[in-house]
């Protein structure tokens, strides 16, 4: 739930990483982590700098506001024009606003998340400005919890959702996806560390607590481990992805295993500290949520099929440093599960 001018630094490159999203691919629940931080919105929001000369990572709070601004990187906006062809199938209601109602919930780096001055950023904000830009049309953001985006769109009050949803059937019962990113899970390393997921035994993984790695992937490949008569992997839990990371930078873990858009911008604002170590695994698809047997499922889709084919949808992403997850052609009710 999303380049914009870096603020004034020197030798500072901040990274902002998320608690994984109640909705997103790997979280199992929509729960909430406390973790010490009391009050405010339900949500955990954690912030890990990378301090470029030495590669350390220094970690603040927890913020009490879920729209507090948060750091970014510094990128040339992708634009995109009308495609009148594509903008004509756009339900009538909609097209005469000349707006594209978005609910959006906030903060979710490098997806969807607010610059310094308080404007709303990220890989899917700048994809969806130019999908409302193809489509003739103004995308407006309205912020909400993230469980009321849904129930939101069947009320009228929001036309399409953009906040990391993942495409599920069980979504599906309710309203219609327009799938537009794989998700799934992603390990980290130090260049050069060869570390292998499937053959971690005996390594040290950090992980953020509460969620499905944590949860579920680590101790099913540890006990694989162990069943082979091999050392255990020694799970290392924080309560929060930025120190996770700061973990595998300072050499205190081998490797960290996140969702996958987390581990990519991590990579990327890294500096070079970090890097993959092996590839995207149990992937499945980021949906946009629209109104049930709405038409404009089919014209989000070709909008996104349009910047598909002319490069814009690949250059948004690499942007954001997330391309490992872009897809070539999306598809209406997309859900694998």
């Amino acid at each position: 739930m999303p380049l914009v001018p870096l603020p004034q630094r020197t030798g500072w490159l901040s990274v902002p990483l998320p608690v994984l999203r109640a909705g997103s691919t790997k979280q199992k629940v929509e729960a909430t982590v406390s973790a010490g931080c009391q009050g405010g919105p339900k949500k955990f929001w954690r912030i890990a700098a990378v301090f470029a000369a030495t590669g350390a990572l220094v970690l603040s709070g927890c913020s009490s506001k879920s729209g507090e601004s948060g750091p970014t990187t510094a990128t040339t906006a992708v634009s995109a024009e009308k495609v009148d062809a594509i903008a004509n199938t756009v339900p009538e209601a909609i097209k005469s606003s000349g707006k594209l109602i978005v609910g959006v919930n906030i903060p979710y780096a490098p997806n969807e998340f607010k610059d310094p001055s308080g404007k709303i950023v990220g890989f899917d904000v700048d994809l969806m400005n130019a999908i409302a830009a193809t489509l003739g049309l103004q995308a407006e953001y309205r912020e909400a919890d993230f469980a009321k985006i849904i129930p939101s769109i069947q009320g009228d009050t929001f036309n399409v959702g953009m906040s990391s949803f993942t495409d599920t059937k069980e979504r599906e019962q309710t309203v219609d996806f327009v799938t537009y990113f794989s998700a799934g899970i992603l390990w980290a390393q130090k260049p050069g560390a060869g570390i292998d997921p499937n053959n971690a035994c005996g390594k040290k993984v950090a992980v953020q607590a509460t969620t499905t790695e944590e949860t579920d992937e680590l101790p099913a490949k540890s006990k694989t481990c162990t069943d082979a008569g091999k050392p255990a992997i020694d799970i290392i839990k924080f309560d929060g992805q930025d120190a996770a990371t700061n973990a595998v930078v300072l050499g205190q873990a081998d490797a960290m295993s996140a969702d996958s858009p987390v581990t990519l911008y991590a990579i990327k604002q890294s500096n070079g500290k970090l890097e993959e170590a092996g590839e995207i695994a149990d992937a499945a698809p980021y949906g946009w949520p629209v109104k049930k047997g709405s038409p404009l499922a089919q014209s989000l889709q070709q909008a996104l099929e349009h910047l598909i084919q002319t490069g814009s949808y690949k250059q948004i992403a690499t942007n954001w440093g997330v391309e490992k997850g872009i897809i070539d052609k999306p598809v209406i009710n997309g859900a694998i599960s």
